[in-house]
């Protein structure tokens, strides 16, 4: 086996327990609001449903650029959608800096030829997007097949020309740390610009375990290499207090230079309504009803 894809042996239970302690941190008002908003600015608003509408997409990206009229809150990061969405999304978000991404590769399966993978996202990056979420060929990681995953990453990221490309693992599936290891160490060394846990449609999705541990996989190779990779957990993180906590881990573990949309983001629509209810509760000290936030 290459060396490429002996990843170092990890410690779950250390592992556990080091996430464990971010829950602990206390965050004060100021910081607090500061974090949410960061927090928002972080997150891909996302509907990836086979019901997806061309209104759908239009109404989501209005509520990208106006989370609410009363907060002073920004845009999220980005807009994800399916490829033959993007140009709806494109369209509807000109002007307004939030990015459009788009999930490629046969989504979220990603049991399709190589053929098809490349044309799904050209497809999307012909359209416009400016970011790809790919899949890996999970299949063929279980198998051991590590060098065709590598090569399949490395062949989408250059099908990607200018786009960002941001691979998913389904680190649900995986089965050990040791293997979420090896799948982050294979996307980082073929040129992923973000590594992202899951695609939201299996359970587990994201953990603070698993995010601690693909966040020590980015250091490591910035540590050698001075490249900066980006991180996006994603599905199941729906509440503000929990993204606090991702941030927290996110700047003790990789520090400053990674607390911006440019290199983490959440994977997670249903948590900007939340970070609103509470930034809303800090401006005024009482809840707003959940009726006054749009359903994604």
């Amino acid at each position: 086996m290459s060396k490429l894809f002996n990843s170092p042996k990890i410690d779950q239970l250390g592992l556990i327990e080091r996430a464990a302690k971010f829950k602990t941190r206390s965050i004060k008002k100021e910081a607090k609001i500061n974090g949410l908003k960061l927090a928002l600015s972080m997150i891909d608003l996302t509907t990836l449903e086979g019901k997806d509408t061309e209104g759908k997409v239009r109404q989501l990206c209005y509520k990208a650029m106006h989370l609410h009229d009363d907060l002073d809150v920004p845009t999220v990061a980005a807009i994800c959608v399916y490829p033959n969405m993007v140009a709806i999304a494109k369209k509807a978000l000109e002007g307004s800096g939030v990015k459009v991404a788009s999930v490629a590769t046969a989504f979220p399966s990603g049991m399709s030829s190589r053929e098809v993978k490349l044309a799904d996202t050209k497809l999307a990056v012909d359209h416009g997007a400016d970011e790809i979420d790919m899949v890996i060929s999970r299949g063929r990681f279980h198998q051991g097949d590590y060098q065709y995953v590598f090569d399949e990453i490395a062949l989408i990221k250059e099908a990607c020309g200018k786009a960002r490309l941001k691979v998913i693992l389904e680190t649900g599936e995986l089965g050990t740390p040791d293997q979420v290891r090896r799948a982050s160490d294979i996307a980082i060394h073929a040129g992923a610009d973000f590594i992202k846990t899951s695609t939201g449609k299996i359970s587990p999705a994201a953990t603070m375990p698993t995010t601690l541990l693909m966040l020590e996989a980015i250091k490591d190779h910035y540590q050698k290499t001075g490249k900066m990779v980006g991180m996006k957990p994603a599905g199941g993180i729906s509440d503000a207090k929990t993204a606090l906590h991702y941030l927290a881990m996110l700047k003790e573990t990789l520090g400053e230079a990674w607390m911006s949309s440019e290199w983490f983001r959440f994977g997670a629509s249903r948590l900007a309504n939340d970070v609103l209810m509470q930034l809303y509760k800090q401006k005024t000290g009482a809840y707003q009803s959940a009726d006054y936030f749009s359903k994604d």
